[in-house]
């Protein structure tokens, strides 16, 4: 008999329970927009703490590793593809991105520059494998570059 009491409490409490987290989540769901930028900020941080260790080797600041740089070289190369998606319409307008205005009204020299990066750390990647230290500093240093090209036309400080 006392189980039975308890029921219509336990039933309550998961009722208003489910309620407040569907308000909580209704409320506290980020936009399109906002998701693709968050998405954009965390493989671009990806990106940077993959590129650290091989800019260093590169510039003989750390001794250059083989399977390190391979590794980090083929990290950059599954990447640099998903960046291309998180630079939706959307996102245009969301407070906190970093895009410039020329990124969305020269979409197709921007794309073309993502396509260069998703080529040149393919590249990267490949030549990474041969474990050659010259070749891959100097694949790294290409890569490197196209990133800068982007940055500096479509990226505001």
């Amino acid at each position: 008999m006392r189980l039975i009491s308890f029921r219509p409490s336990i039933l309550a409490v998961t009722i208003a329970a489910l309620l407040t987290a569907g308000t909580a989540v209704a409320q506290g769901q980020p936009s399109k927009g906002e998701q693709a930028l968050k998405y954009r900020k965390a493989v671009y941080q990806a990106i940077a703490w993959n590129f650290g260790p091989m800019s260093q080797m590169a510039q003989g600041k750390i001794p250059y590793d083989a399977k390190e740089f391979e590794l980090r070289a083929g990290r950059v190369a599954a990447l640099a593809p998903m960046l291309s998606e998180s630079y939706s319409a959307e996102s245009r307008t969301v407070t906190g991105s970093k895009a410039k205005p020329e990124l969305w009204t020269q979409r197709a020299d921007f794309d073309a520059k993502m396509n260069d990066l998703v080529e040149r750390s393919a590249a990267l990647a490949t030549v990474a494998k041969s474990g050659d230290a010259a070749k891959s500093k100097q694949a790294f240093l290409d890569t490197a570059a196209t990133c800068k090209a982007c940055h500096d036309k479509y990226k505001a400080d």
